[in-house]
């Protein structure tokens, strides 16, 4: 007797693999929030943000540079990724997508230590979170467009209000707002950078491709505003013997690499939305347990945290009702998936 297909089964693998992508980006959050941590360190002890940054970037080059090596695949995508732009599969400008990462990183080295992690965040998040609907309306990313709804409005609107009421309590009246621009640009480069890098990804049929590509791009730039600031106002003088220090390049080695995989399967406004909640969750863990970290997480913190999730679910319910119309228009001929 023929089995009956049970309808339902390919509905919950497509759940899971919907939440396992969110759950993924919010990783990426988290990484992207210790990376902050360790290169704002760096920076302040080195007494120079553009040598921290370097030092960043140019650690991660490394570990792609060893990992692209030993992939055959990885080096094979190279190859895959020069004929798509030889042949206009691939716009040269969609290479580049390391040099907002290179922003970003120099903004923690130069900022992160000045503006303290919460304004830091509440400025990158900003900026990441508007770009995300933009980026996501013109279809940019390697999923193509996608609607901007109500619900994805409200929910990117819901996490900006999110950041501004965890950082609420601990707002320093005297910062420099000026030092507001570095993360707020990096922010919106942010969902950018994803956007391209996913293309290139695909493109390559790597994700180490895209990931050595990212830092290679980024190394070059970083490399050239180090040397100008060395040239200026001198090297270091001196480093800092803690070995936890340099390893911004490894962390932001994952977070990227997962960025370019992930963003495919969400669309670049959700991968935004969890990242952002990874970013708060771990702001509060890394307040709480690392030496020298803020040393108090207050409700307000909890709050915004906790709001940001909300954000989360109300963008992520609309990407999956967006999905699930899709299939049942692909299984039904003649309806067209909702838009």
């Amino acid at each position: 007797m023929d089995a009956v297909p049970n309808p339902a089964a390919p509905v919950g693998r497509h759940r899971v693999r919907n939440a396992l992508a969110l759950g993924g980006a919010a990783l990426c959050g988290a990484l992207m929030a210790l990376q902050s941590r360790l290169n704002g360190q760096l920076g302040a002890e080195l007494e120079d943000g553009y040598t921290a940054a370097l030092v960043s970037f140019g650690s991660g080059l490394v570990v792609m540079s060893v990992l692209l090596a030993s992939s055959p695949r990885g080096r094979q995508g190279v190859g895959r990724v020069l004929e798509a732009v030889r042949t206009g599969g691939l716009r040269r400008w969609m290479l580049v997508g390391g040099a907002a990462g290179a922003v970003f990183v120099l903004s923690q080295g130069l900022v992160a230590t000045l503006l303290g992690v919460a304004l830091f965040t509440v400025a990158y998040v900003a900026g990441q979170t508007v770009s995300g609907l933009v980026v996501d309306l013109v279809g940019l990313g390697p999923s193509g467009r996608h609607a901007v709804t109500v619900p994805r409005v409200a929910g990117a609107a819901l996490t900006v209000v999110a950041v501004a009421v965890a950082v609420s309590g601990g707002i320093d009246a005297g910062v420099a707002w000026w030092a507001l621009l570095l993360p707020l640009g990096s922010g919106l480069l942010s969902s950018w950078q994803a956007a391209v890098n996913g293309r290139v990804r695909v493109a390559a049929g790597s994700a180490i491709t895209a990931t050595f590509n990212n830092f290679l791009v980024g190394t070059a730039v970083l490399a050239v505003a180090a040397l100008v600031h060395v040239l200026a106002a001198g090297p270091p003088s001196e480093w800092p013997d803690e070995p936890w220090l340099y390893l911004g390049g490894a962390v932001g080695c994952i977070f990227i690499a997962g960025a370019t995989i992930l963003v495919r399967a969400t669309g670049v406004l959700l991968f935004t939305l969890a990242n952002v909640a990874g970013q708060l969750v771990a702001a509060i863990v890394l307040d709480a347990v690392l030496p020298g970290a803020h040393p108090s997480v207050g409700p307000a913190t909890i709050a915004g945290t906790a709001l940001a999730l909300v954000a989360v679910a109300v963008g992520g319910l609309d990407g999956m009702r967006a999905r699930r119309a899709a299939r049942a228009a692909g299984a039904a001929p003649g309806v067209s998936p909702e838009r």
